[in-house]
């Protein structure tokens, strides 16, 4: 039987959780609004963007899916010790040298999904980028309402046995709006199949 005071404890249980979770949510959309201002700064800064001055004269902000919180996980990291370099192709002829530094594995829908991720061998010499870990993928939405070449998104190694993957800041290749630019192509297995509606579109 629950007596007055165990619906009191119950109520205040239930209040705190509902307080909880909307104060993760806040937390949520203001990183993610904090990622689209800084990517939209650079596309603005003549000195980083990957615009030609014509189109940086006319350009505004990139165009966002709206923040969804239900494709952030915290992925189950697996990393992979003593890995084999290979040559990542790229939309031209250069062949970047990356190992296969681990994979996450999360969970969407009731489904399993698996993403390698990798680590560039030129960008670990330096130190800004010795713990940078990158994640390109390509989804239903490729070719359609997002870049047909893939996106990406920026990880660093993690500490534990768990990893954040956020596909609220998956963004384009630079090749997207340049030409001139040579962009890793997503291998086979970080081909999704389902619809990744969040980060940037087309």
């Amino acid at each position: 039987m629950i007596t007055v005071d165990m619906k009191i404890i119950l109520t205040i249980i239930i209040t705190f959780s509902h307080i909880v979770l909307l104060a993760q949510d806040q937390s949520h959309n203001q990183e993610i609004k904090l990622f689209q201002k800084e990517l939209n700064e650079e596309f603005l800064n003549p000195d980083k963007t990957p615009l030609s001055e014509k189109e940086l004269s006319k350009f505004k902000e990139l165009n966002f899916y709206p923040i969804n919180k239900s494709l952030r996980f915290e992925a189950k990291f697996k990393r992979i010790h003593n890995p084999v370099s290979f040559q990542m192709k790229t939309t031209t002829n250069k062949t970047p040298t990356y190992d296969k530094y681990g994979e996450a594995i999360f969970e969407f829908e009731g489904k399993k999904y698996k993403l390698s991720i990798y680590q560039s061998h030129r960008l670990r010499q330096t130190e800004k980028y010795k713990n940078y870990l990158f994640l390109p993928f390509a989804d239903l939405t490729s070719g359609e309402e997002t870049y047909g070449g893939g996106r990406y998104i920026d990880l660093r190694v993690p500490s534990g046995e768990i990893i954040i993957i956020d596909f609220n800041k998956a963004y384009n290749p630079f090749c997207a709006y340049n030409y001139k630019y040579s962009c890793p192509i997503p291998p086979k297995e970080n081909i999704l199949n389902l619809r990744i509606e969040a980060g940037v579109k087309n």
